[in-house]
């Protein structure tokens, strides 16, 4: 079980530089740079991350990428679904059938209530949150008291 895929993973870092960029635009080079990310690979996934309006692009010697929502506002949880789908624990699944006893599984109704709880975790967890604490981490903010 997988939680995040390493496309996931790479946005939310792609996302943090242009969070610390602070309304700037940077290249796909520097973000490719900064976070050891393949650059064909980067390219494709911020295409993908304009398509969740989540960045805007700008041609030209000034241009690149910005980030176009506030990071407070972009949860893990909506990358997650944007890029894999649901948080799912279980696919109550057996070589692509739906498993005969689903209605009565004792078990299932516990990984529900399971993925219900990491859902939430998920959605508690922002790209500016996660830039709050990248910047103590790195000494660049003294941390709130």
């Amino acid at each position: 079980m997988k939680v995040l895929t390493k496309k996931t993973d790479y946005a939310i870092r792609a996302l943090l530089t242009l969070a610390a960029s602070r309304g700037r635009y940077v290249s796909a080079k520097t973000i490719s740079e900064e976070q050891d990310i393949p650059y064909q690979f980067l390219r494709g996934l911020l295409q993908e991350l304009i398509r969740l309006e989540l960045i805007v692009s700008k041609e030209g010697a000034q241009g690149g990428v910005m980030i176009s929502r506030d990071p407070d506002e972009i949860s893990v949880k909506q990358l997650i679904e944007g890029f894999q789908g649901k948080v799912q624990v279980s696919e109550c699944m057996f070589r692509k059938q739906i498993c005969a006893n689903r209605a009565n599984c004792v078990l299932r109704h516990e990984i529900m209530r399971i993925e219900q709880v990491v859902n939430a975790e998920f959605d508690k967890i922002t790209i500016g949150s996660l830039l709050r604490n990248l910047e103590v981490i790195q000494g660049h903010v003294q941390p709130a008291v």
